[in-house]
C-alpha cells in the first residue's frame, strides 16, 4: 500500500525519502598488494565461508580460479579484498579507501590469531573431522555491524528469506565496490553495505519490499543508532562483547553469537536458540535428534572455550539427522 503515497510530482524528495546515491559502475582504483605466509595449513574456502550470505551475496564471490573477493566497509572507508592461495603463501590485493586497512588486517581475518591446537576432541567424530580439515581456522573480521545486520535479518525466518532481504537491501542502498578497471571485475557486481546513517534512512516500505518485518527492521534501526559503541565490541572479550550487543532490544543470544563468531573469531560463541543446531549436535554426539539447547550445551561441556569450533566441525561432517518433513515454505510479505 505504500506506493499510493509516493509523490506524483517532480518536486525534490524529502531527506527521509531520498535514496543514497549508487554509482552506475564500480569505482576504479589502484591496487595495493601483500603476501602472507600462514603459520600452518589454511583452507580459504573453510575460513572465509562464514562470510558468505547465500550464493548471490553482493559482498562476496568465490571464483573457479580459487580467488575469493570480499567487499566491505572498513573504518577507513569502502574496500575490496581479493585473496588467493599460492602453495604455502596467501596473495592479497585490495582497492579503495579501505585497502590498506584490509591488508593490515589480513592475518587476523584469516585466523592468524586463532589457535586450532587449543581444541582437544573427546569424540571420534570430531577427531576425524579435525584430522580431515587441517586448514580450518576461525576468521576474525574486526567489524561488528557487517555481521550483525545480516544476523538480525536471519532471525525467525528461513535462510532463503534472509539472503534475499540482504541482497535486495544492499543492491538498493549500498554502493558499488571499488576495484580494478575492466569488465571482469564489473561482472562480479560487488557492493559495499550502507553506512549506519544510510541504514537509518531506509523507509519502511523498502524494508517491507525486501520481506523484512517491522520487528527485525526496528532492531536494525536501534543498532545502527549506536553503531560506534557496537563496533567497540570487536576488541572485547566474549562475555563483555556479548553483553554489549545484547543491550540492544531484539538482539539475543543467537544473534550475538552469530555476530561474534565472525567479528571476534569467538571460539566459544554457541548459537543458542538455533532451529537446527541442537538436533544436529545431539544426533552427532548422542544419537538424539530431538536435543534442545540445554542438552546441546551439556554435550558440548567437554569443549568449554571451544564450543563454536566443535559445532563447526560437527556441521562439516555432514552427519545430520535424516529429514522427516518437508522444508519450511518461505514467506513473502512484500505483496501484502
Amino acid at each position: 500500500m505504500a506506493g499510493r503515497f509516493v509523490p506524483r510530482t517532480h518536486r525534490a524528495a524529502l531527506p527521509h525519502q531520498a535514496k543514497p546515491p549508487v554509482a552506475e559502475g564500480p569505482v576504479v582504483s589502484e591496487a595495493v598488494t601483500r603476501e602472507w605466509t600462514p603459520p600452518g595449513p589454511l583452507d580459504l574456502r573453510l575460513v572465509l565461508g562464514p562470510l558468505r550470505r547465500g550464493p548471490a551475496d553482493p559482498t562476496f564471490r568465490a571464483l573457479p580460479d580459487g580467488s575469493f573477493w570480499r567487499a566491505t566497509r572498513t573504518p577507513a572507508g569502502p574496500g575490496t579484498l581479493r585473496v588467493t592461495a599460492r602453495d604455502s603463501r596467501i596473495e592479497a590485493s585490495a582497492w579503495g579507501p579501505g585497502a590498506q586497512w584490509l591488508l593490515d588486517q589480513l592475518p587476523v581475518l584469516l585466523g592468524g590469531t586463532d589457535d586450532p591446537d587449543a581444541f582437544r576432541p573427546h569424540h571420534r567424530l570430531l577427531a576425524l573431522s579435525r584430522h580431515r580439515r587441517p586448514g580450518l581456522r576461525l576468521l576474525r573480521t574486526g567489524l561488528v555491524l557487517e555481521s550483525l545486520i545480516p544476523s538480525i535479518l536471519e532471525q525467525k525466518v528461513t535462510t532463503d528469506e534472509a539472503y534475499r532481504a540482504w541482497r535486495l537491501l544492499l543492491r538498493a542502498h549500498g554502493t558499488r565496490a571499488p576495484g580494478p578497471a575492466g569488465p571482469r571485475f564489473a561482472a562480479l557486481q560487488l557492493y559495499v553495505m550502507p553506512d549506519a546513517r544510510t541504514w537509518s534512512l531506509i523507509p519502511s516500505w523498502e524494508w517491507h519490499r525486501a520481506g523484512v518485518d517491522a520487528k527485525r527492521s526496528a532492531t536494525i534501526l536501534r543498532a545502527v543508532r549506536v553503531a560506534r559503541r557496537l563496533e567497540e565490541a570487536a576488541a572485547m572479550d566474549l562475555p563483555e562483547a556479548t553483553a554489549r550487543l545484547e543491550l540492544i532490544p531484539g538482539i539475543g543470544p543467537w544473534t550475538s553469537a552469530e555476530t561474534l563468531q565472525r567479528s571476534n573469531g569467538a571460539a566459544d560463541a554457541v548459537s543458542v536458540g538455533d532451529y537446527h543446531l541442537p538436533g544436529i549436535v545431539g544426533f552427532a554426539l548422542a544419537g538424539n535428534r530431538n536435543a534442545d539447547d540445554e542438552e546441546m550445551l551439556a554435550l558440548l561441556t567437554p569443549y568449554a572455550g571451544q564450543r563454536h569450533r566443535a559445532s563447526r566441525l560437527i556441521l562439516l561432517t555432514g552427519h545430520t539427522p535424516p529429514r522427516r518433513a518437508p522444508r519450511m515454505t518461505p514467506r513473502d510479505i512484500a505483496p501484502l
